[in-house]
């Protein structure tokens, strides 16, 4: 799968949760998009995703 434009391998079964946690992201602190589309953070921890999907994390980042 591509993750922010890097290739990685996951073990299947993953959810957009998972991978979150694993790329130590929060949950309440990004948007994620998977092949173009964008996911609710409310099927985060239901939402598959597999080794061909292309998913984009943004942080949101506080500044002045």
């Amino acid at each position: 799968m591509k993750v922010n434009g890097v290739c990685r391998e996951y073990p299947s079964g993953l959810t957009v949760a998972d991978l979150l946690s694993r790329e130590g992201f929060r949950e309440e602190c990004v948007a994620v998009e998977v092949n173009e589309k964008i996911v609710s953070k409310e099927v985060y921890r239901t939402t598959a995703i597999s080794d061909t999907d292309v998913v984009e994390v943004v942080s949101f980042m506080g500044g002045g």
